[in-house]
């Protein structure tokens, strides 16, 4: 794995964050964000948002939210503390590709959102989930504050990634009467 700086091109994919240490031998506790905390053993090589070395880990064993395990960077618990909060990412490439008809969310990102006249309403910013279920960013396209789209099949029918965009249908501004 790469220790320097990655190219502006390679998207990065947030798969974890430091949850200080465990113990006093310089164990540290890791949240996953992953299906499979134990894959993070498996990616080893855990980058920091500017793509340089965050973490390496060595060894691991399953913990209530993630792993604990040792890491090449910290040997005292001290250590392991400091490092709090570091979100750790891996490289999109190192992300087993999805099955067919479908994808992961952080490959939304970037997509053109169409209305189903295929008017180009904006583009995907973010995916954010609030608590109840994933919204897609929209950055208009004629500028102006960003919109949220709930990431549901009503909303978002259907995805093209490997052209680009995604079908958006808004659903009706608060207050506007259906045509009788």
């Amino acid at each position: 794995m790469r220790s320097e700086r990655l190219a502006q091109d390679d998207k990065l994919i947030l798969v974890a964050q430091v949850a200080g240490g465990f113990g006093v031998r310089g164990d540290v506790r890791v949240t996953a964000y992953t299906a499979d905390p134990m894959a993070l053993l498996t990616y080893r090589d855990l980058l920091r948002a500017d793509g340089s070395t965050g973490l390496t880990l060595l060894s691991g064993r399953p913990d209530k939210n993630g792993v604990v395990g040792k890491a090449k960077e910290i040997t005292t618990k001290e250590q392991a503390d400091a490092l709090r909060g570091l979100k750790l990412f891996i490289p999109r490439d190192r992300l087993p590709e999805p099955e067919e008809d479908e994808f992961y969310l952080t490959d939304l990102i970037g997509l053109q959102a169409r209305d189903p006249e295929g008017v180009v309403l904006g583009t995907v910013k973010s995916v954010q989930n609030f608590g109840a279920s994933d919204m897609l960013e929209i950055a208009p396209a004629a500028g102006g504050p960003t919109w949220y789209l709930p990431f549901t099949r009503d909303a978002v029918p259907d995805v093209y990634l490997s052209d680009g965009w995604l079908l958006a249908v808004r659903p009706n501004e608060v207050g506007e009467r259906e045509p009788d």
